[in-house]
């Protein structure tokens, strides 16, 4: 998989894993922040600069009326790359309830476009699995939250977690999901048809 590792304005403790040279780094607005801290030159700068105060030379710049937010214009531009896997860092833990969700929505693009989305913030992180299963190691501790994105998630199977579920079906309108723990086991969580949103406490990411 391509990554593209994109940094919005949000906070986030440290990179879940090392940047390497093949990655496609992106500075979201106010996110070129942490490239200045981190030392790291990124492939593009972009955003309408409301976050950021200035307008970096040689950045993409967009009107602060638009469409996308500047972090769904980096998804675009690391699509438009050939990317698949996404790492988004500063997206969750933001002073912008709206943009949080608005990432979460995000992710879920991504995941319609056969592409792996992550949202990094201080403690936590996030994804969204459509018509499919994602596993976690047994070394995984912590608090595992998960939601359904849409009216009605089926075939929804939750093994190795503190609740486990089989077969079940989540709706939108009630949060069942939520506060699910992890039991020193490998997890898995799958769903047969519709599109789950999942949130759990980060100290690395290493899930598949």
């Amino acid at each position: 998989m391509k990554n593209c590792v994109i940094f919005c304005a949000g906070d986030f403790r440290r990179l879940a894993e090392p940047l390497v040279e093949t990655d496609f780094v992106i500075a979201a607005d106010g996110g070129l922040k942490h490239l200045s801290f981190l030392g790291v030159q990124p492939d593009a700068v972009l955003g309408d600069f409301d976050s950021l105060g200035y307008v970096p030379e040689g950045a993409r710049v967009y009107p602060v009326e638009k469409d996308d937010t500047d972090a769904m214009l980096a998804i675009r531009l690391g699509l438009e790359q050939g990317c698949d896997r996404f790492m988004i860092y500063g997206g969750l833990d933001g002073d912008r309830v709206d943009h949080t969700v608005a990432n979460f929505q995000a992710l879920r693009f991504l995941e319609q476009r056969n592409a792996r989305g992550y949202l990094l913030g201080l403690t936590q992180a996030a994804t969204v699995i459509e018509n499919r299963r994602i596993t976690f190691p047994q070394n995984q501790r912590g608090i595992l939250s998960v939601f359904c994105m849409g009216d009605r998630a089926r075939g929804v199977t939750l093994r190795g977690l503190k609740y486990n579920l089989e077969d079940g079906t989540l709706e939108g309108g009630l949060p069942l999901g939520v506060s699910n723990q992890f039991v020193g086991e490998k997890a898995e969580i799958s769903v047969k048809n519709g599109c789950l949103l999942l949130i759990w406490q980060r100290e690395w990411l290493d899930i598949r």
